[in-house]
């Protein structure tokens, strides 16, 4: 759409431009967000998957382990081949291992652990030097 240099362009004319001017580009900015969101929701998917294989493959990889340290206990360390209280020591072990991890866990995702308190701090600061500048205004006219 250019326009002849020696046309004056009423302002009419140049808000319609400007209208239509802003209404492309932001058509084209929502098209460049979707590309952006669908590859990122493409990359988010991949890693995902990736992730749960991984995970699928620690947990078959720690039964593994388990299943062997029971025979090493039954056959070694304990009379007359007990795999069962072999299985049951390893089952109270990994238990308390577990409960363990999970009450550590918890206490990292306790709300107080969550909250902001740097930003929270600051904010206070801010009210209260806000405050002070407002009624040390107020105090000064």
């Amino acid at each position: 759409m250019p326009q002849a240099p020696d046309r004056t362009r009423g302002i009419g004319e140049l808000l319609r431009d400007l209208a239509n001017s802003s209404t492309e580009l932001l058509r084209e900015e929502v098209r460049l967000a979707r590309l952006e969101l669908s590859a990122i929701v493409g990359n988010v998917a991949r890693g995902s998957a990736a992730v749960a294989l991984g995970g699928v493959l620690l947990l078959l990889g720690g039964l593994s382990l388990a299943t062997g340290l029971v025979l090493l206990v039954g056959d070694q360390w304990l009379p007359r081949d007990r795999y069962w209280l072999a299985a049951f020591v390893i089952m109270v072990t990994t238990g308390a291992l577990a409960a363990w991890f999970a009450k550590r866990g918890a206490a990292q995702l306790s709300p107080s652990r969550l909250a902001p308190d740097q930003t929270l701090e600051t904010l206070k600061e801010d009210k209260a030097w806000l405050k002070q500048q407002l009624t040390s205004g107020a105090t000064s006219n």
